[in-house]
C-alpha cells in the first residue's frame, strides 16, 4: 500500500513538472491539486493495466522498430489520460514529446527519491 501511495506522489509530481516545463500539455481548468492527483492516479492505473496490453498487442511492430514504437504507446497513454481527466494535450506530436519528457522526469524522480520498497530490499 505504501508503494502505491509513493507511486501516486511521484506520478503527480512528474505531471506537475511536465505541465510547468512544456506548454503542449496543460490542465484545462485552473490547475488544482485535485486535478493533478486524479491525473496521477489515472496515469498509474493506465500504466499498470492498459499499457502492458497495448505493448503485448503491438509486440511485432515494436520488435521491427527495435522498441521505438513504445514511444508511440506512451503518447497514446498520455492521450488516454487526457481524455479521462482535465489534462489537455494539444496534438499527437505534443503527446509524443510530452510522453518523452514525462518518462525522463519520472525516471529522475525515481532515482532521486527512490521508493520505499527498494529501500527495504537493501
Amino acid at each position: 500500500m505504501q508503494g502505491l501511495i509513493w507511486r501516486l506522489i511521484l506520478n503527480t509530481a512528474a505531471l506537475w513538472l511536465l505541465t510547468q516545463l512544456y506548454g503542449g500539455v496543460f490542465f484545462a481548468s485552473g490547475s488544482q491539486l485535485v486535478d493533478y492527483l486524479v491525473a496521477g492516479l489515472i496515469l498509474g492505473v493506465v500504466n499498470a493495466f492498459i499499457r502492458p496490453v497495448l505493448l503485448l498487442f503491438t509486440l511485432p511492430i515494436n520488435f521491427l522498430t527495435l522498441g521505438l514504437f513504445t514511444l508511440v504507446i506512451n503518447a497514446a497513454v498520455l492521450l488516454l489520460v487526457s481524455g479521462l481527466t482535465n489534462l489537455e494535450v494539444r496534438t499527437f506530436g505534443a503527446a509524443f514529446l510530452g510522453a518523452i519528457i514525462l518518462s525522463v522526469i519520472s525516471y529522475a524522480l525515481s532515482m532521486v527519491f527512490g521508493s520505499p520498497e527498494r529501500e527495504r530490499r537493501r
